[in-house]
C-alpha cells in the first residue's frame, strides 16, 4: 500500500495504522509547507446583501490548523463546513468537511502551488470545486476562491474576506 493511499484511508478514519516509517527530514526541517499558511490564521469575515460569510482559523499543533467557515442569511446558516490543513511527510493538505455534503466524509486537496501570499490546492477527482485557493491581499484582506468545472462549464466563486479584530 502506497504513503497516499496510507494517508487517504488514514486521514478519512478508516484506521490504518501505519509502523516503521521514519521521516527523512531533519526535526528542524519538519512542517515548513504548513508555516507557509500561518498568515492565514485569525478570523475572516465577508458581509454582503446576501448575508455573512466567515471563516475562522487555529494552530492546534506544529502540523495542523484547524478552520471554520459558515455562512448566515439572516439568523438561518445556510452552509457550514469544517477544515483541517495538515501537513504529512512534507506534503500540505486542505481537508474540508461539509455537512449534507460527500456523506458527511472528508475530501482530500493537496498543496499545488505556493507563495508567500498565496495557496493552491487541488483535486480533480473531486465534483466541485477541484481547485481552492487562497491569497493575502494586504495584512487584513485575503480573497478565497473555489473553481473548477461544474456540470461541464468552467466555474469560480470568489469570497473576497477581512480581517475581524
Amino acid at each position: 500500500m502506497n504513503n497516499f493511499l496510507k494517508l487517504t484511508l488514514s486521514l478519512l478514519g478508516l484506521g490504518v495504522i501505519t509502523t516503521g516509517i521514519v521521516s527523512a527530514q531533519p526535526s528542524h526541517k519538519k512542517h515548513q509547507q504548513i508555516k507557509k499558511a500561518a498568515w492565514l490564521l485569525g478570523n475572516w469575515q465577508n458581509k454582503t446583501a446576501r448575508g455573512i460569510t466567515t471563516e475562522s482559523w487555529k494552530k492546534l499543533n506544529d502540523s495542523t490548523y484547524l478552520g471554520k467557515s459558515y455562512q448566515l442569511r439572516g439568523t438561518d446558516t445556510v452552509s457550514a463546513e469544517h477544515i483541517r490543513l495538515e501537513e504529512h511527510h512534507g506534503n500540505l493538505y486542505y481537508i474540508p468537511t461539509v455537512k449534507n455534503q460527500n456523506e458527511g466524509k472528508p475530501v482530500i486537496f493537496t498543496l499545488s502551488g505556493s507563495s508567500a501570499t498565496g495557496l493552491v490546492f487541488e483535486n480533480p477527482e473531486h465534483d466541485f470545486p477541484q481547485k481552492i485557493s487562497y491569497n493575502l491581499i494586504g495584512r487584513d484582506s485575503l480573497a478565497a476562491e473555489i473553481s473548477g468545472s461544474y456540470k461541464g462549464k468552467q466555474r469560480a466563486i470568489k469570497f473576497p474576506m477581512s480581517r475581524v479584530k
